[in-house]
């Protein structure tokens, strides 16, 4: 099951599983209204694996000078969303007597930055809700993983978070050989989901090898 605000993303990977052998379904879905999140939560009649991966960041702006409503924006999609399918999902992952719960969250949920403070917030509230989650359910048959990648080269972060400036978009990765991709993001997900139900992978960190800490990059000349 693909959920997302795009149909026409969700399409495409779709038809992408679809030509593999797979087959997906797809719901629209905006993770920040309750109402829309309860209604898919009802139409799916099993839920072995939750994968909460919408977020996303706004500005680079100082605390000083920052936009409200720019924090209160990452706030409801990287936390409130991630709530809102959690509660909405977690009866059906339990009774399916082996669930598992995947927070996408991001080094900046463990480390803050210079300009990243309402980013740093709301993805510290992601961490915050994997490890309640995780004492919480602890006797239950649901694991909580929590996968925070660093530095990712994607078509949309960097161009959202400079509100559509490529030219500064660009120059997160100018010099970086190798950053980090989605497919590389996706692969860790995919691999934690599937070690054996006994085995919880709590967290795991993602970096590119040219990205040994937040303010710590290797960038060719």
């Amino acid at each position: 099951m693909l959920a997302a605000r795009r149909v026409d993303r969700l399409e495409a990977v779709a038809a992408q599983i679809a030509a593999e052998g797979g087959d997906a379904e797809i719901s629209r879905l905006d993770v920040t209204d309750r109402p829309q999140v309860d209604a898919l939560a009802s139409a799916v009649p099993r839920c072995d694996v939750l994968v909460c991966d919408a977020g996303g960041a706004i500005g680079a702006e100082t605390v000083a000078e920052s936009s409200p409503a720019d924090w209160l924006t990452m706030y409801q999609a990287n936390v409130l969303g991630t709530l809102h399918l959690v509660q909405a999902l977690l009866p059906k992952l339990i009774g399916s007597g082996d669930g598992t719960i995947v927070l996408m969250s991001s080094t900046a949920g463990l480390t803050a930055y210079e300009g990243g403070g309402g980013y740093a917030a709301a993805k510290h509230g992601t961490h915050a809700i994997a490890a309640t989650l995780r004492l919480e359910l602890c006797g239950q048959p649901v694991r909580v993983i929590e996968i925070a990648p660093g530095m990712v080269k994607t078509e949309e972060f960097a161009l959202n978070r400079y509100r559509g400036d490529a030219a500064k978009a660009a120059a997160v990765y100018a010099g970086v050989a190798e950053p980090l991709t989605a497919d590389d993001v996706a692969d860790a997900v995919a691999w934690a989901v599937t070690r054996p139900s006994h085995v919880n992978v709590d967290l795991m960190v993602l970096r590119p090898r040219a990205q040994a800490a937040q303010h710590k990059v290797h960038r060719q000349p």
